[in-house]
């Protein structure tokens, strides 16, 4: 072969860093196959030889030398193989040269198309692995276009969709955009390594956190949880084990630049950052800010198998919407990021709750002895479901009596939007004053007519 072919060879090879003895053995096994298959049959052995003094490849067919020829296609005779080689006996290995006339452009186009499938399933293979090696991490990518509700971006010179579900909702895709996106896992497929990214995974809220955040990627702070609603909010957890270090000041920075950064990113996503702390109570109240919490109680520590983490939290009836948060946002944050199934009650139902727990404690029928923060077993959850059941149909004269009273104060507005607003966390136009017609739109199952008249009653 040309030394060209060689050199050409070469600088591919220290290109694309594939192995030069990996791809030379390749179009040799694809030569010896080209020859088989146009010149041969598939049980010869073929050896192809490369050589830069020649201008084609050599193709040699190895045959043993026997006294009885019984397949004519591996063996030869010990007569025919002297002709070629004196001093030849039986068992030798004989090499004969059968390189056809016209073996020259089979050969360079068999080059030529295994050499581009190499080169194929060696770029997947260099680019699997250094994406594999970066899983869990933020990547920088720029927007090549959008189509059909998939976004296509780029990432190093690799082309990767984001899907619908990985998008933000309340954010714009635009040609040329710049942003972070989070790489979950590399997967590789026939047709290359496929790259799972996400706009959406809560993990991108920590890497920009530990990105902006120096105490966080040195190890001084600790995020310990993390709940997210994707674009709308999200509450973050930390924790330092030095007292001197203000875990949550750490966070936001002065005058609040660094979670603003954090937020910009998000498009306007807020983060609200809490201080971890190993009494549930205590982590559970702080969670459901800013509402203020009355009292916690545990009711199930989820230590026993099959039970959840479960919590009766009070609160004085003007904070409910606010623990509750637009749509039940700030508690179910809230109970994603402690871990905890947060049930809300008004304060005045304490008393009873508190009564009835004590019964449990003192019935001797309990099988152990239940604790005030500490009902596991299955069978005090169940009693317990009872007692608050007992609790609300006790209170339910007084509750009646508050609905009557708070039903004035809906005004003129039907008992259809009023039971949309309050499924909504509003009870009573109050909660509702200074919001504009867009803002009460986007209560969820709030339309523009009914939008126009809570608007007539709170102006």
């Amino acid at each position: 072969m040309k030394p060209q072919f060689f050199a050409a060879i070469h600088q591919i090879c220290d290109e694309k860093n594939i192995p030069y003895e990996r791809v030379m053995d390749t179009v040799k096994a694809a030569l010896a196959t080209a020859y088989k298959k146009d010149f041969g049959n598939k049980e010869q052995e073929i050896e192809i030889l490369l050589q830069e003094d020649s201008d084609i490849a050599t193709v040699l067919l190895i045959k043993e030398v026997v006294e009885e020829i019984e397949n004519p296609n591996i063996e030869i005779s010990l007569a025919e193989a002297q002709k070629m080689k004196k001093n030849v006996e039986v068992g030798d290995i004989i090499k004969i040269d059968v390189t056809p006339l016209e073996y020259g452009r089979i050969a360079a186009q068999s080059a030529k198309q295994v050499i581009l499938q190499r080169l194929q399933e060696a770029e997947r293979d260099a680019t699997y692995e250094m994406f594999k090696n970066r899983e869990n991490e933020i990547m920088s990518a720029q927007v090549m276009r959008v189509e059909g509700g998939n976004v296509y971006i780029q990432i190093e010179k690799h082309n990767v969709m984001l899907g619908p579900k990985d998008q933000i909702s309340s954010e714009k895709y635009y040609n040329g955009r710049r942003m972070k996106v989070y790489l979950d896992r590399v997967v590789h497929t026939n047709k290359g390594p496929q790259l799972s990214i996400s706009r959406t995974h809560p993990n991108l809220v920590v890497r920009l956190l530990e990105m902006e955040i120096p105490e966080i990627a040195e190890g001084e702070v600790e995020i310990k949880s993390i709940a997210r609603d994707p674009g709308v909010r999200s509450k973050v957890s930390v924790w330092a084990e030095d007292d001197k270090i203000d875990p949550v000041g750490a966070c936001i920075g002065q005058k609040g630049v660094r979670i603003q950064s954090v937020m910009s990113e998000l498009a306007g996503e807020r983060v609200d950052i809490i201080e971890w702390t190993k009494d549930p109570k205590e982590f559970i109240a702080t969670a459901l800010q800013p509402a203020k919490i009355a009292e916690v109680i545990i009711v199930s520590a989820g230590e026993e198998q099959g039970v959840r983490k479960r919590a009766a939290v009070f609160v004085e009836e003007e904070e409910r919407p606010m623990a509750i948060g637009k749509r039940g946002q700030n508690v179910r944050l809230a109970s994603d990021l402690t871990g905890y199934e947060l049930d809300l009650y008004n304060l005045e139902q304490l008393p009873a709750f508190k009564e009835k727990l004590k019964e449990l404690k003192s019935d001797k029928t309990t099988s152990r002895r239940i604790e005030d923060a500490d009902l596991e077993t299955v069978s005090a959850k169940k009693e317990l479901e009872a007692a608050e059941k007992s609790i609300e149909e006790e209170s339910d004269d007084s509750s009646k009596a508050k609905k009557k009273a708070k039903a004035s104060e809906w005004g003129k507005l039907t008992k259809a939007v009023i039971t949309k607003l309050e499924a909504a966390g509003y009870n009573s136009l109050e909660d509702l004053s200074g919001m504009d017609l867009k803002q009460l739109q986007d209560i969820e199952g709030i339309g523009k007519v009914s939008a126009e008249k809570i608007l007539g009653e709170i102006s």
